[in-house]
Formats: C-alpha cells, structure tokens, sequence
C-alpha cells in the first residue's frame, strides 16, 4: 500500500493571475462569473484555471479565521432514502458530532456524472475530507485533490485506479454463505436476484453465489440469474414471470435489502411464501416479525461507518501510514424463510 500522498498544494488565485497576466480582481470576477472583463482576458484566466486545475474557495473569509479547516466533511451515498444508506450516515455523524464537525450528505443513484459533480461541488466548498460510496469504475479524477491533502475514504465499495482508505463487508463471503445454506437445506435449483452487475457489490455477491454452487456440484442455470433491479417494483415484475414459469427454482437468493423486499411480495402474491426458501441480504426492519420470518446475511453496518469516519479523522489528525484496506464481516441469521425444505413432486 502507498503512502498518503503528499504533493504540491492547491493552486491559488496568485498563480491563476500569474499565469494569465490579469489582476487578482480580474481573477475573482472571471471565475465567480461576473462581468465587465474584457473577453480575451476572460480566456486566458479560464485556460490559466485549466492548466492549473484551480479550484474557486467559496469559504475564504471562513477559512482565514479557522486556521484553514472548515469543521465539515462531504458523504456521498448511493441513496440516502435507503435504509442501508441511511444507518450510514447517522454512523458516520455519531462519530463525526462530538468532534463539531458536520456532515453534508448527497444521494448519487448510481450515476457517475452525478458522483463527480457531488465530489466537485463539495470540494469547492472545502469540506475538510471526503467520504465517498463511488458509483463509477474510476476515481482517479480525485488523486489530485488527495495528493493535495484532502483526505479521502471509500466505504462499501472499493475506489478503481486510485489508492485511498477504504472500509468494505465481505460481499463474496456473504453470497456464498447464503446460497450454501440454501444448499444445505436440499435445495438445488435457487434462483438469483440481484442489483446490477456492473456495482462492486452486486458482482461480489453474485461471484459468491456462483462459488457456492460450483463446490457442492451445482451446475449454474443462467435463466434464474436475474439482474439490474434496483427497486422493490422492478424485482417482483421479474419474480413473477419467473415463479409462474416451468420448472421454477424452489429457492431465491435475494442480494440487495430492496430486492428482498420485491421478492417477498412477490412470494405473497403468489401465496409462496411458505413453500419457497428465501436469504436476503442487508437488514430489513422488522424481519423477525414477518410471516416467515426472513432469513437474512446482514452488514454490520454501524461499525463500517464508524471505522469510515475514524480513518478520516486520522488522516484530518495527521497520521500519514500506507492506506488501509479494512474488512468488516457479515453475519448470516436464520429465521425460518431460509430454512424451508423444497418439495417434493
């Protein structure tokens, strides 16, 4: 692993003028957008800002009076609506709150031009550390910034061509202690539903589902692998097809709390629910309480943001070690949905 990266500071305003042959006013009245500059000197300063990959410091005043840290952090979930994301957040301001620093969380569903555009708007506002969920497969746009001392922790999913503090769950593990359960109750056609593969997740978990039936002899039917639902609605559309097909699986293996959920109503709908074995994956309020209650392979969710927000405040506190790539273990929860025998024809 790298040393936290230690490059040249941040441009400043000075060298955008510098570079531009402009004034420092003329500087601040281009890049805030104001008028009254003659176009070609507007020019230069924009290719000045370019070439130096200037950043406009919205909190100047602020930062001069609090010795450059502006007691904030930036958090950028997949979907704050989410319970998973949700449970992230306020662990992450547990740990954040008794330090005064506050939390700016954004919502970024999986879009990558949202996730440099959230990241960029948070770094303009010189929030003191990024917490970051990426939605896209390269964060090397943000090397820069750290090489620059902005730290920088990614948490539930790994960063693509970059190196930083990262806080993960053991995905792959999870999936294979899901479907190998299943296995062990005698069931050997279970169906997969899942998020997209294209998510670090979603292909740990699916990679795990595949591990677990290669090694009990199982051969991989492709047509009840089900994929790219990313809500409860898209899921039980799906599942209903699929259960009122031929030869349907006699059990599921659901990899994301929302598609559990779509499941389930699908399950009910078709009054399956006590005849087909169901694992999810992440938490779902109130599982115990449903009717069977739902086995689930559950994140630890408090202690991954928790142990997110500690690396960033180590770095915010100095410490300058190789990253760390840290690994939380998921825990697998029978209740009963997991624990229904196929039947016999």
């Amino acid at each position: 692993m790298s040393d936290l990266g230690q490059g040249r500071a941040r441009a400043t305003m000075k060298e955008v003028a510098d570079l531009a042959g402009a004034s420092l006013k003329t500087v601040s009245r281009v890049v805030n957008g104001e008028g009254n500059v003659n176009p070609e000197l507007a020019n230069k300063v924009m290719d000045a800002v370019t070439t130096l990959g200037y950043r406009p410091n919205l909190q100047a005043g602020f930062l001069r009076r609090s010795g450059g840290k502006t007691q904030t952090i930036g958090l950028l979930l997949e979907n704050i609506s989410n319970p998973f994301s949700a449970a992230l957040h306020r662990a992450i301001e547990d740990v954040s709150t008794p330090r005064g620093v506050i939390v700016f969380a954004g919502s970024l569903d999986e879009d990558v031009e949202r996730e440099r555009a959230l990241t960029d708007a948070f770094i303009s506002r010189r929030v003191d550390g990024l917490i970051i969920v990426p939605a896209g497969n390269d964060q090397s746009y943000l090397a820069s910034e750290q090489a620059a001392g902005t730290p920088i922790v990614f948490l539930d999913r790994p960063p693509y061509l970059m190196e930083a503090d990262t806080v993960v769950a053991t995905n792959e593990e999870g999936g294979f202690d899901a479907t190998l359960h299943l296995i062990r109750h005698g069931h050997r056609r279970i169906a997969y539903v899942g998020d997209y593969e294209s998510i670090y997740t979603g292909a740990q978990r699916l990679a795990g589902y595949r591990r677990a039936l290669r090694q009990e002899g199982i051969a991989v039917d492709e047509s009840i692998i089900l994929q790219g639902f990313h809500s409860p609605h898209q899921a039980h559309a799906s599942l209903i097809h699929m259960m009122r097909g031929e030869n349907r699986p006699t059990a599921i293996f659901a990899s994301q709390n929302l598609v559990t959920l779509g499941t389930i109503r699908a399950l009910r709908e078709l009054n399956l629910q006590h005849q087909i074995a169901l694992v999810g994956f992440d938490d779902i309020p109130e599982a115990d309480l449903l009717d069977p209650a739902l086995t689930l392979v559950t994140q630890d969710v408090a202690t991954m943001g928790e142990r997110a927000a500690q690396l960033l405040f180590e770095r915010l506190d100095g410490r300058l070690e190789p990253f760390k790539h840290l690994v939380i273990p998921t825990t697998l929860t029978p209740r009963g949905s997991g624990e229904i025998a196929p039947i016999e024809d």
